[in-house]
């Protein structure tokens, strides 16, 4: 016989739920695909394990037996992932990591919550600073991973993550404002600037490369602020889309006539010893996991 976990577990939500169309929805799978799975367990077995009809499905005699071994079997393969996960040095340890606003408020919770889920015996202690606050974390042993910024300096291992576009926010007192945005439009408006860190230069050298003055009636560090600005009619912006939200109804939002983005990456330090729920961290993070 070919029984597989999946199949396994696949009786097993159909007999917690009720009936195949349940099943699939807490599996995540196509009801096709629950039917198939049982039809296939109960081929190999020779044994029908469930009665189907009107009012769901329900276990035969020989499939109340069957089931007392199939959630044995589920158990035998936790106890198998937690001996692993000792064997890593996952259990009861701890991975901290730092990162700037915009990743921390956007990137990190459905990353951690997804870590969590896999190893729930892992504490994960979480930093908030700005880029150099993170580099100087990694530098100093308080924290083992940063999200920042790319690129960074050779004294860090670096991931990419995600990308994230810089767009321009208008007021709706600006009026009718095409979708796409041409260097002249914009020319005609005077900007709030994000002074912080990289996000300063980046967009100064991009206006600089495509032969543009950039008239700023505002250098503001709070990316909030910013956006209240921009409601208020008191000028345009620029910000990372993440930083940039939530965006309220009386901001409007464009791309810039050439787009411009700002890689996110996950660093460590170089050449350093990192414990192994760091590198499971990071696996999540690259969605590796």
């Amino acid at each position: 016989m070919s029984m597989n976990l999946f199949q396994v577990r696949v009786l097993l939500a159909v007999v917690e739920k009720g009936s195949f169309s349940e099943a699939a929805l807490n599996l995540n799978i196509s009801q096709s695909s629950v039917s198939r799975a049982i039809a296939s367990l109960e081929d190999e077995l020779g044994i029908p394990l469930l009665c189907r009809g009107r009012f769901g499905a329900h276990l035969t005699p020989i499939g109340e037996r069957v089931l007392n071994h199939a959630q044995k079997m589920l158990e035998l393969r936790d106890s198998i992932d937690q001996e692993v996960n000792l064997e890593k040095g996952l259990h009861g340890s701890r991975v901290r990591v730092a990162s700037f606003r915009s990743a921390a408020t956007h990137i990190l919770p459905p990353k951690v919550a997804a870590f969590r889920n896999n190893f729930p015996n892992v504490e994960v202690k979480i930093t908030e600073t700005d880029p150099l606050g993170v580099e100087q974390a990694l530098r100093t042993g308080q924290v083992d991973i940063g999200l920042i910024p790319l690129p960074r300096s050779e004294e860090f291992d670096t991931w990419e993550i995600t990308r994230d576009e810089y767009v321009v926010l208008l007021p709706n007192s600006a009026g009718n404002i095409p979708h796409n945005l041409t260097w002249e439009e914009l020319s005609s408006h005077a900007f709030i600037l994000y002074n912080y860190a990289e996000c300063t230069s980046a967009v100064r050298d991009h206006w600089a490369q495509w032969g543009q003055t950039l008239k700023i009636a505002y250098e503001i560090k709070e990316d909030s602020t910013i956006v209240s600005m921009v409601a208020q009619g008191l000028g345009a912006a620029i910000l990372p889309r993440l930083a940039a939200l939530p965006i309220p109804k009386s901001v409007k939002v464009r791309s810039l006539p050439v787009r411009l983005e700002r890689a996110i990456g996950a660093a460590i330090l170089a050449n350093g010893l990192h414990p192994p729920a760091v590198f499971a961290f990071l696996d999540v993070l690259r969605g590796n996991n």
